[in-house]
């Protein structure tokens, strides 16, 4: 039985709730089996948080296992470089919303912030494909992980998730007040 590993992360905040809220809603509207969990850090002082979903019959427990993910998407920069160094399988996608949230270290000059080029040559490193997401016209950094929901659906990056499925998902997940301009970004990136 196989079982497709979406492992998503950021950093609190950025809607990473609402990422896999939608993208579990979508998995779960087309008939398939559904294991996960979210991990919190300090999310509420910008801490990391991550998602897990295990797509498929074979799924038993609901944490990818390291370094079996077939997907990983990321909100941000430095947190994409982490899933794919501890998370990513060898020939694995990455989607990534090009977005900095630096830490303490980088700001004191400490540490070095990564580059677009340093997740590029993990990826290649592990055999695998990158896509990085970034809307010049976001109105509002909240709805990055809309964005990142419309490229996930653009790209088919997971069987059977198709850009109507996922729409429908975003509509049912967030304020309907706030629905016309989160889809507006969805489809923006969704033809991007």
């Amino acid at each position: 039985m196989s079982v497709f590993n979406v492992y998503l992360t950021g950093v609190g905040g950025q809607g990473i709730g609402l990422l896999s809220g939608a993208l579990g809603a979508a998995i779960v509207d087309a008939g398939l089996a559904l294991r996960g969990c979210e991990t919190h850090g300090l999310a509420q002082r910008g801490g990391v948080v991550v998602s897990h979903l295990r797509i498929g019959e074979g799924a038993f427990a609901p944490r990818v296992p390291p370094g079996q993910a077939d997907l990983v998407v990321s909100l941000e920069r430095l947190e994409a470089l982490r899933g794919t160094v501890s998370n990513l399988r060898r020939g694995g996608r990455v989607i990534y919303y090009d977005a900095e949230y630096q830490p303490i270290a980088v700001r004191m000059g400490e540490a070095r912030y990564p580059k677009a080029d340093d997740i590029e040559a993990e990826v290649a490193r592990k055999g695998g494909t990158v896509e990085r997401v970034f809307d010049e016209g976001l109105s509002d950094p909240r709805m990055q992980n809309v964005a990142l929901l419309g490229r996930v659906a653009a790209l088919g990056a997971i069987d059977r998730i198709t850009p109507e499925r996922l729409e429908k998902a975003i509509s049912a997940s967030v304020p309907a007040s706030l629905v016309d301009r989160n889809l507006e970004v969805y489809r923006r990136a969704l033809g991007a």
